[in-house]
């Protein structure tokens, strides 16, 4: 559930320690892995923060037309209705007011017909690769992204 943050964690200096994990994945479950630019071999799948008051889908969709170019209608879209808390590494608390060490991310998926080639954001991501659900929970470097990964499964069959 969201908490409330006051007006010093919400200024537009600092990111919402609320974030979205989004799968972008085929219906074979190849699930879209993206290399940081800022972390060399850290593969992760879409995230990124809420801005402002928008709802957490619209921070999905937004988050995957950023990182991939994904359209905001293209593949379907899922609320897993599930959220997690992690904290924050350390390399990235500068980003958020001080004191805050936690982030609470909401995951979703997109499912799209078959692996395309994305429009990564350059500032943000190097590579990409589609690979089996499989392997790519075990080449990410979160452990939030990788527990997301191996529920991915089960989240379609429901």
């Amino acid at each position: 559930m969201p908490r409330l943050y006051n007006a010093r964690m919400n200024s537009p200096n600092y990111k919402q320690p609320v974030s979205v994990l989004v799968l972008i994945h085929t219906p074979d479950l190849q699930v879209l892995l993206l290399e940081r630019t800022d972390f060399a071999d850290a593969w992760q799948c879409v995230t990124g923060s809420r801005e402002g008051s928008e709802q957490l889908a619209e921070t999905a969709r937004r988050e995957a037309g950023e990182e991939t170019g994904l359209g905001r209608h293209e593949g379907k879209l899922r609320d897993w209705a599930y959220c997690s808390d992690f904290e924050i590494y350390e390399r990235w608390r500068h980003r958020y007011a001080p004191g805050v060490t936690t982030n609470t991310e909401h995951v979703f998926s997109i499912e799209v017909a078959a692996p395309y080639v994305p429009q990564l954001s350059e500032r943000e991501h190097r590579r990409f690769r589609w690979v089996p659900w499989q392997q790519a929970a075990e080449m990410v470097f979160s452990p939030s992204n990788a527990e997301a990964i191996r529920m991915l499964p089960q989240r379609l069959a429901s």
